[in-house]
């Protein structure tokens, strides 16, 4: 086997398991909650630098400053779609004070799924194509897996394997937002 093709078998392995595990995972299963590590137990941001639908390069460091929500998500993702509405909220009361919305979508068929989506969703902030070296440097195992950066780019809050609690992030993010 050639090194490419051992790459697609593992980006299409990881793409399956994370489809299983976010189907088990939203069925039944208690939204997710994040304590906010102190600011002095947290960790840099791994880095993250990805194509949106138009071909532009959006890297994570083009937020710095700002407070970012980061969402690991895919079409296929039934708790990734109940999530979508509330961060497009949040993007819009709180982006004039400094907060930002970045999706990563996680569809193994990229674009072709992901572009109908965003054309019949409208969201107000910009989705990437991520891929398995993206889940691996993050650690996604399932999906949706969301994270809060704060202003110094380092992840504050995670929220791991399953649909988070709509007031448990707002009140981090307000958290956030009032850190200096």
């Amino acid at each position: 086997m050639t090194d490419a093709a051992i790459r697609t078998f593992l980006v299409r392995a990881s793409t399956l398991l994370l489809t299983l595990a976010a189907i088990a995972t939203v069925v039944g299963q208690p939204a997710v909650h994040a304590t906010l590590q102190p600011a002095s137990q947290r960790k840099a941001e791994p880095q993250l630098a990805l194509k949106d639908s138009t071909g532009r390069t959006i890297s994570l460091t083009d937020y710095r400053g700002k407070v970012v929500l980061l969402d690991f998500w895919a079409t296929w993702c039934t708790g990734c779609k109940k999530e979508i509405p509330w961060f497009s909220e949040f993007e819009k009361a709180y982006g004039a004070r400094g907060f930002a919305v970045v999706g990563v979508s996680m569809d193994e068929s990229g674009w072709s799924v992901v572009k109908p989506f965003l054309a019949e969703n409208h969201l107000p902030y910009p989705i990437l194509l991520g891929d398995g070296p993206t889940a691996q440097r993050f650690g996604i195992e399932t999906l949706p897996d969301t994270f809060l950066i704060d202003r110094q780019a380092r992840v504050a809050a995670a929220y791991r394997a399953g649909l988070v609690d709509k007031k448990d992030v707002e009140a981090n993010i307000k958290a956030l937002l009032s850190e200096r």
